[in-house]
């Protein structure tokens, strides 16, 4: 019986191996497709929604690490379906609430598959890599009318790539540059003349989009990024390492810059862009006024108004993710949205500095979804793919944690029940 054993489990072990295999290539595809979204449904709903009922009959495992995430975006997701009680016509909210309960559901896939095998953590970050480069040329094509259909990569003379809106185009190009950044930074120099070259598009791609929270995103995540590493790092040699590349790195993206302002096309929006203040804020029923009054009124709608019936009150959206949730989610969903982002802060920050092979993945993913709770303010990131990413590899790494510890201490009870008595 136990030769029989042996031997089924020598013949199963290729076959899993190649199923885990063919597996995490799927989620690479899935991630690279999550950088075209010119309409929805998009190819990474279809594809993500088959892939993950496939690999929930195969097995897919929620641990009690990834189990709070779930439910957290259970009951956010609860909150949403609440507020469609309270709508007159439903028209397409109930769409609008399953591709929200599709994209918190990748959130947890993400969580899973990440504790399941952490080598899938570089997967998702090249796969994204790639993603943002080829939509950062079709933008920057696009921008400059060098493609035939170029209408389709731009939006109001912003670049916006595969997306439908600039807005989202700029922020989602940050965590793989965030990436090859690390990279350029902790690898050989021989090595960093195609992943500067990446960065140069996607940074160029970003900037064209002209979309100030993504500028900002940028700027702030870069500089976190710099000052992490000089925290964990503790040698000289390669603390000044990183200073010189960082300081040469943002000399170059100066002179990119300069010399992109030399078009006169790019120069004069740049110029309307970069008003801190624009009409469209301060004015009568702008951003700032439209989220004072949101937030007064929302105080009399536990269950919300519904999603999109905001646009129907006021001249546009709430382009606050705060409020969003308040109106589209009700006071429930708002709860379970702050204390979601709350507590994956949290646990981010407990693990940063750990030397753990998922650790550069960990402190890109921290770092950006802290800038992207930040730009919440101005923006609405409940639909956006990427968000949802950054939330399950924070909590996939946060599981591959949580088992470490489990394993060490398991280890060293072994040890301890092991060694011989001293009399």
């Amino acid at each position: 019986m136990s030769t029989l054993g042996a031997t089924s489990a020598a013949v199963f072990r290729p076959q899993l191996a190649a199923v885990a295999i063919l597996g995490s290539g799927m989620v690479t595809f899935g991630v690279f497709l999550s950088g075209f979204v010119i309409a929805e449904p998009a190819p990474y709903e279809v594809f993500m929604a088959a892939l993950i009922g496939l690999w929930f009959l195969f097995g897919l495992k929620i641990s009690r690490a990834v189990a709070p995430l779930l439910a957290l975006l259970i009951l956010f997701i609860t909150g949403g379906l609440l507020s469609l009680t309270v709508m007159r016509d439903l028209a397409t909210a109930p769409m609008y609430m399953a591709v929200s309960g599709f994209l918190a559901l990748t959130a947890v896939f993400y969580a899973a598959i990440i504790e399941a095998r952490h080598e899938r953590l570089k997967l998702i970050l090249d796969a994204w890599v790639a993603a943002g480069v080829l939509t950062s040329l079709l933008g920057i094509l696009g921008y400059f009318g060098a493609i035939p259909g170029a209408q389709n990569f731009t939006l109001y003379d912003r670049a916006k790539g595969a997306f439908q809106d600039p807005n989202v185009f700029g922020p989602f190009l940050v965590a793989p540059s965030l990436y090859l950044m690390y990279r350029l930074l902790t690898e050989r120099i021989t090595t960093a003349a195609p992943r500067a070259v990446a960065i140069l598009i996607m940074a160029l791609g970003l900037f064209l989009s002209f979309s100030r929270a993504a500028w900002a995103l940028y700027l702030f995540c870069a500089c976190a990024l710099v000052l992490v590493m000089l925290l964990k790092e503790r040698t000289g040699a390669f603390r000044l390492k990183i200073l010189v590349l960082a300081l040469g790195g943002a000399l170059l993206m100066i002179t990119a810059l300069v010399v992109a302002l030399q078009i006169p096309q790019v120069a004069d929006l740049f110029s309307n862009r970069t008003q801190l203040v624009q009409d469209y804020d301060g004015g009568h029923l702008g951003r700032f006024d439209r989220h004072k009054i949101g937030f007064l009124m929302s105080m009399e709608k536990p269950l919300g108004i519904g999603p999109m019936v905001f646009s129907n009150i006021f001249p546009e959206d709430e382009h606050n993710i705060w409020l969003k949730c308040l109106t589209s989610y009700g006071w429930l969903g708002f709860v379970c949205y702050v204390t979601l982002i709350i507590w994956t802060v949290t646990m981010g920050f407990r693990f940063l500095l750990l030397n753990r092979p998922w650790q550069p993945y960990l402190m890109i993913a921290w770092i950006v979804l802290i800038g992207h709770a930040a730009i919440g303010n101005v923006i609405d990131t409940d639909h956006w793919r990427h968000f949802y990413l950054l939330l399950g590899i924070i909590w996939g790494c946060g599981a591959l944690e949580y088992r470490h510890r489990r394993n060490a201490a398991g280890a060293l009870t072994h040890r301890h029940l092991s060694a011989p008595t001293q009399r």
